[in-house]
């Protein structure tokens, strides 16, 4: 199954992000339990955003598991690159 980085870049409303936080965390471990996420977290410094490593069947299965994403759905990712990622080393290696 081919494994994605992915980057979102948020928009400055950070206060409307901390009020859909717990949902998009929520949807996070459901993407976990059913073997799609990888690893995910926000960026320490910089400008907005997190990196996410994912596993889907194809690109748009990951699209779709990206667009149900509470922070998709409340438009608060100003942009999001996904790369082809090729896991040489570490846990993902399976």
């Amino acid at each position: 199954m081919p494994t994605y980085a992915v980057t979102y870049t948020y928009d400055e409303r950070a206060d409307v992000r901390d009020v859909f936080r717990a949902e998009h965390r929520a949807y996070m471990a459901l993407l976990e339990e059913q073997g799609t996420l990888l690893f995910s977290g926000p960026y320490a410094d910089g400008a907005p955003g997190a990196l996410l490593g994912l596993r889907a069947d194809d690109e748009n299965a990951l699209a779709d598991a990206l667009a149900a994403d509470p922070f998709a759905r409340e438009g608060l990712i100003a942009e999001t690159e996904i790369r082809p990622w090729t896991v040489v080393r570490g846990p993902w290696t399976s």
